[in-house]
């Protein structure tokens, strides 16, 4: 039984196994059909995939799945023999016209992979999304100390928050609010969660409102 290593190649390129998530059956039967590891320098994936399963062969016998799976990537003793006896680059391999169609939406897929993996790598890291927050912080009454208040609201610190300007903006009858800014990282910080600390200082909070969120 022998392996077309390039059509193996293909499918690896974008998968860890022959079949599934986890080495299977499928695995084993590529494997000892090949019988040693491909050239890694022409089947980088496949020398990859190789290298991984042989270190699963005192549990070769353990392995679920189906042995049948691994079958889409050997030749019969035939084919095999036509292989052998030909130029590589000249023969049909499998004599079907599907499967070269297959073959050669493997071949475009894997080739549009290796693009946006190239684009995707000279982006370089996306930067985290941030948003700008106007926080409004009500005090119970006219005799809070808005100072001790606005120096609570300070002292929480966390990864991804950055505290800003703030000002006393009135709301009446002598009371006035706090009306602060802050930076945050939106997959970092939780404004419910932020707003459920902020309550925690009850001498000095009533309430807290997003009077406004702007992305960056």
């Amino acid at each position: 039984m022998s392996i077309d290593v390039a059509k193996l190649e293909a499918h690896l390129l974008t998968r860890s196994y022959v079949e599934g998530y986890t080495p299977s059956q499928a695995d084993v039967t590529v494997f000892k059909a090949l019988g040693s590891a491909p050239n890694a320098a022409t089947y980088p994936n496949a020398a990859r995939w190789y290298t991984h399963i042989a270190s699963y062969k005192p549990e070769f016998a353990d392995l679920a799945g189906s042995s049948t799976a691994g079958e889409a990537f050997t030749l019969s003793e035939k084919a095999a023999a036509t292989a052998e006896a030909e130029d590589d680059d000249d023969i049909d391999l499998f004599g079907d016209d599907d499967e070269e169609e297959d073959a050669e939406n493997e071949r475009i897929k894997a080739e549009r992979v290796a693009a946006y993996n190239e684009k995707k790598a000279a982006k370089g890291p996306r930067a985290a999304a941030k948003s700008v927050v106007t926080l409004d912080v009500k005090p119970w009454d006219d005799e809070t100390d808005m100072k001790a208040l606005e120096a609570s609201v300070r002292s929480i610190e966390q990864d991804g928050l950055v505290w800003g300007a703030s000002k006393l903006v009135a709301i009446g009858y002598g009371i006035k609010k706090l009306q602060i800014t802050l930076v945050v990282e939106d997959e970092k910080v939780s404004l419910d969660e932020l707003q459920e600390k902020i309550a925690e200082f009850e001498d000095y909070v009533q309430s807290s409102d997003v009077a406004a969120m702007q992305k960056l």
